[in-house]
């Protein structure tokens, strides 16, 4: 069987990043692997996320109703790193962190609002790349003193380029039983835009 070993220690696979990180298809990625993934059809895919968002509404809720959670074991759910201060202490998570080159997040970023017609000029990059650096450190420095995470760092860019090593790492930490060439198989370089110089 391959996914998560049902024998395992309770715990919940948390998918996150700043935006345009790669945390969709990261999901699409598990979801292949044999992982259940909680994901609703409220956001539809589009030519910014042509495989589909992978959103979870209750999840942007987690802070007013956390039942969700009682069903979420050994299920993947994505949520931007802010919800995780959330997550309450009564159940373990294991974290992949999507990791991209900051440029390619921030051009990423303003090529979908452009589409959106939302402005892109408001907040000059420099200023931008420096809020989110802060906030990641914040949350870094805070989920190392919590026993009841796990995480490692999912190189975005290295996956493109060499998707094993890193679906590897992925493996070791759900229990070794993940798909992984049909993981593999999710990652398509050639929806790899926004490339860094």
């Amino acid at each position: 069987m391959m996914g998560i070993d049902p024998n395992a220690e309770p715990f919940v696979v948390i998918v996150s990043g700043l935006p345009r990180s790669g945390t969709s298809m990261m999901m699409k990625m598990l979801e292949s692997g044999g992982v259940p993934v909680l994901a609703d059809d409220q956001r539809k895919a589009d030519i910014d996320n042509v495989n589909g968002y992978y959103e979870f509404q209750a999840a942007l809720k987690i802070k007013q109703d956390d039942s969700w959670l009682a069903d979420a074991d050994h299920k993947a759910v994505k949520m931007v790193y802010q919800l995780l201060y959330e997550l309450p202490s009564t159940h373990k998570y294991k974290v992949l962190m999507m990791r991209r080159a900051m440029d390619e997040v921030l051009a990423s970023q303003k090529k979908m609002l452009a589409r959106l017609g939302k402005p892109t000029d408001t907040i000059p990059d420099s200023k931008m790349a420096e809020i989110f650096n802060a906030g990641l450190n914040k949350f870094y420095a805070w989920i190392a003193q919590q026993p009841n995470f796990q995480i490692i760092d999912v190189d975005y860019n290295k996956m493109v380029a060499d998707p094993l090593p890193q679906i590897d790492s992925i493996n070791q930490l759900l229990g070794g039983h993940l798909n992984l060439e049909a993981m593999a198989e999710v990652v398509q370089p050639d929806l790899y835009r926004n490339r860094k110089s």
